[in-house]
C-alpha cells in the first residue's frame, strides 16, 4: 500500500534528513519509525502527507505517486490520511464537537451527516461527555483523544502519529496507544514515530530504526535498540 523507494531528502548541503531510504508498509500494518532527534522520523512523515517532496526517489500510496503530486491535488489525498501531532493542534475558540465537526464542514458535508458522524467517533475515544468542553477544559490525554477523533473522523486507510504521547503522563500514554492499537485492529494502517522506549518494546510490532537519516534495522517484532 505505501512504497518508499530509494528516497532521499537533502535540506542544504549541510543537512541530509533522509538518505537512499526505502521500505514498504502492508495494509493494517502497525510500525513504529524510531531514532534519535534529527535522524529523519519526522521527515518521513512529512514526505508521505505531502508536506514536503523528496529531492530523489518516489513515494507510492496505492494509486498515487504522491512526490508527483500537484498542490491542487494534495486535499484530496490527504483524506486518506489522519494526521496527529504531538501539540495537539486543536481550534481553541470551538468546542470538542466543533473541532471534529470542522474537518467535515470544510469538505462541504451536509449538516445532518454531521451530527450523525461526530458523536459516533466521540463514542469511539470514550469522550461523548465532552462534546461541548473548550481545548483549555481539557487534560492533555483528553486533547489527544480529541486529535485521534479529528484524525480518524473522515475514516482514513493510515493513521499517521508524529509523537503524540510526548507531552503526556504515563497513564495518559498508555490510554493513547490502546486507542491507537484498536485503531488499527478495525482496519486502518498506523505509522507511530516516537522514541518511548516502553511504548515500542510493549507494542511488539514492527519498527523501522533510523539513524543520520539511513534505516539501520526493519523488524517484523522489533525492540528499541539506539546505538551510541
Amino acid at each position: 500500500m505505501i512504497n518508499f523507494q530509494n528516497v532521499s531528502k537533502i535540506y542544504n548541503k549541510h543537512s541530509t534528513a533522509l538518505e537512499n531510504v526505502s521500505f514498504k508498509i502492508e495494509p493494517k500494518e502497525f510500525i513504529s519509525i524510531t531514532g534519535r532527534s534529527g535522524a529523519g522520523k519526522s521527515t518521513i512523515l512529512k514526505l508521505l502527507i505531502g508536506e514536503e517532496k523528496p529531492t530523489s526517489g518516489r513515494i507510492i500510496f496505492d494509486s498515487y505517486e504522491v512526490n508527483r503530486l500537484k498542490f491542487s491535488q494534495l486535499p484530496k489525498y490527504r483524506r486518506h490520511i489522519g494526521t496527529i501531532f504531538q501539540d495537539f493542534r486543536l481550534l481553541t475558540g470551538k468546542t470538542v464537537f466543533e473541532n471534529i465537526a470542522f474537518a467535515l464542514e470544510v469538505e462541504g458535508r451536509p449538516q445532518k451527516e454531521i451530527n450523525e458522524f461526530v458523536p459516533q467517533i466521540l463514542n469511539l475515544v470514550g469522550l461523548q461527555e465532552k462534546t461541548q468542553s473548550f481545548p483549555y477544559e481539557l487534560s492533555g490525554g483528553e486533547k489527544q483523544r480529541v486529535a485521534i477523533a479529528r484524525a480518524m473522523i473522515n475514516q482514513p486507510d493510515v493513521i499517521v502519529a508524529d509523537e503524540p504521547t510526548g507531552n503526556l503522563d504515563p497513564f495518559n500514554t498508555w490510554e493513547i496507544i490502546k486507542l491507537l492499537t484498536k485503531i488499527n485492529e478495525m482496519g486502518s494502517i498506523v505509522i507511530l514515530a516516537t522514541h518511548n522506549k516502553e511504548v515500542i518494546n510493549t507494542l511488539g510490532q514492527r519498527v523501522i530504526t533510523l539513524e543520520k537519516g539511513k534505516i539501520i534495522r526493519d523488524e517484523e517484532h522489533g525492540r528499541f535498540i539506539i546505538t551510541n
